[in-house]
């Protein structure tokens, strides 16, 4: 296994702090999607880049659009920019998008469908572009600022492998879990296989914290959640955690609600980030308690902008105030949003 950077400078960065329990005086900073639409930096280079996944996939443009909003904002962490149905593609599956509509996906629906998905070990060889994005990262990012890799929870990617698209309630994803269960299984069971390879790579190409992003966790309830959300969390973070000593993962199952607080402590990430629909103060009483949290501004600030942004960033802040936390939305910024928000919500924090 690849040898990893000694993290000599590991202790001084503020979201290592944090996520190591830490509560500094001022919370560290970064925000889902920083590097996108909301940027005329980045419409320039995605323009250039031609396409989305052809900006994916060319190492010099995707640590381009990483950077672009360190330089302008200064945030604590870099979030490689990448997307997170790029697996399912290393796994066989077609993508594309659709102008205006988002991603497509070829479908798994079948057991013949899912015999036709390549191997985990072959995902490397069209991941490769991700990897040397996260080199050229950790070599040219400020000292003080945190490399973040990502990628999607299993349950969140399987929505999309098996309708072929985003839906409003994951219908297809939760028929076919009830209609041959023992093929979402296996099907779940690969992605969470190839979660695991892809993340280690990231490690090993230079991120200092991987993040793990269930978008749609809130569709599944009761034990499901626990069968299917959690559990695929838990394993993916244990099994990091055995290889890499040291390396520590953020969890996102957005709109868990009241499921946060058993979230956190079963899939022991050493943070979960909040989703927006719940409150501050509740978490901090109920979700805090088990350790580091990330959120939760709604990004709608980012948008309406004005005293709301300032008074609820605030309170955010104060409410996490007596533990570790990083400052963050309850998702990611809008292409709508106005950069300058931005700087309001940093002055808001840092004051």
């Amino acid at each position: 296994m690849t040898q990893l950077p000694a993290p000599a400078e590991a202790p001084t960065k503020t979201i290592l702090r944090a996520l190591q329990g830490e509560a500094p005086a001022v919370p560290p900073v970064w925000m889902m999607r920083q590097a996108g639409r909301y940027l005329p930096e980045y419409r320039a280079t995605r323009e250039k880049a031609g396409d989305f996944l052809s900006l994916c996939y060319n190492p010099d443009l995707a640590a381009e659009v990483t950077l672009q909003p360190i330089r302008r904002y200064g945030f604590d962490a870099a979030i490689l920019f990448a997307d997170i149905l790029l697996l399912p593609q290393a796994l066989g599956a077609d993508l594309w998008f659709v102008t205006g509509e988002g991603p497509r996906l070829s479908t798994i629906t079948s057991e013949e469908d899912f015999a036709r998905l390549k191997p985990v070990h072959a995902i490397d060889e069209t991941l490769s572009p991700v990897y040397e994005t996260l080199r050229i990262l950790r070599r040219e990012l400020p000292a003080e600022t945190t490399l973040i890799g990502f990628a999607g929870a299993p349950w969140t990617v399987a929505t999309y492998m098996i309708a072929g698209r985003g839906t409003p309630d994951q219908g297809p994803a939760h028929a076919l879990k009830t209609e041959n269960r023992a093929l979402f299984e296996q099907l779940l069971g690969k992605i969470t296989e190839g979660t695991i390879e892809y993340l280690s790579r990231q490690i090993e190409a230079g991120a200092e914290v991987v993040k793990i992003f269930d978008s749609w966790a809130g569709s599944l309830q009761g034990d499901d959640f626990d069968r299917y959300a959690t559990e695929p969390a838990r394993l993916i973070t244990e099994t990091l955690k055995r290889r890499y000593p040291g390396i520590p993962v953020i969890a996102f199952p957005r709109q868990a609600g009241e499921a946060y607080t058993r979230f956190h402590q079963a899939t022991g990430a050493d943070c979960v980030a909040l989703d927006d629909s719940v409150d501050a103060q509740w978490a901090a009483e109920n979700v805090q308690i088990h350790g580091c949290v990330q959120g939760n501004l709604a990004p709608r600030h980012m948008v309406e902008g004005g005293p709301a942004l300032v008074s609820e960033t605030k309170r955010i802040v104060q409410a996490f105030s007596k533990g570790p936390h990083i400052f963050n939305l309850g998702h990611g910024i809008t292409p709508e949003a106005d950069p300058d928000n931005v700087h309001r919500m940093l002055e808001a924090i840092r004051s």
